[in-house]
């Protein structure tokens, strides 16, 4: 016990024998991590099961290929997630297993995905209407037929 004081007092972890600022808070020892915990730890996604969806439907390659939520990225890696506002084209610069804050994890990744256009060319907002509102009015319609283009005066 006295030789793990010992290593305590330097620093040292008793079981791997590393010094414990080798690796900060929340990085990888090895040389990958699971796609779903690396989008979840970026911030691309509220929780990890909302990762781990998003991979299993699809929206997610690495290097161009469909993966499952256990695939290994690695430094290097260029993960493309789609299904959001835009598609987002990611390359690994980090290796992180914990959740860290934002400016944090800015730095884990290279965003190379394409610019969002000018307001002016995005398509017109999709009109939404609450859940449980009921059978829109004729007030209501013809709010909806304006935002489409096809409000006709008169009538």
């Amino acid at each position: 016990m006295a030789g793990g004081r010992a290593l305590a007092a330097r620093g040292v972890c008793r079981s791997r024998g590393r010094a414990w600022d080798a690796y900060p808070e929340g990085m990888s020892e090895t040389g990958s991590v699971r796609v779903d915990v690396w989008l979840w730890s970026v911030r691309m996604f509220k929780s990890r099961s909302l990762a781990t969806a998003a991979v299993k439907a699809g929206h997610v390659r690495v290097d161009g290929a469909p993966v499952k939520p256990s695939t290994p990225v690695r430094v290097g890696s260029r993960v493309t997630v789609t299904g959001g506002l835009r598609p987002r084209l990611l390359v690994v610069q980090q290796l992180l297993t914990k959740r860290v804050g934002a400016p944090l994890a800015v730095q884990a990744y290279l965003d190379e995905s394409p610019p969002l256009p000018p307001k002016e060319e995005r398509p017109a907002p999709v009109a939404v209407r609450e859940r449980g509102a009921g059978r829109p009015t004729k007030r209501d319609r013809r709010r909806l037929d304006e935002l489409r283009g096809e409000h006709v005066p008169g009538f």
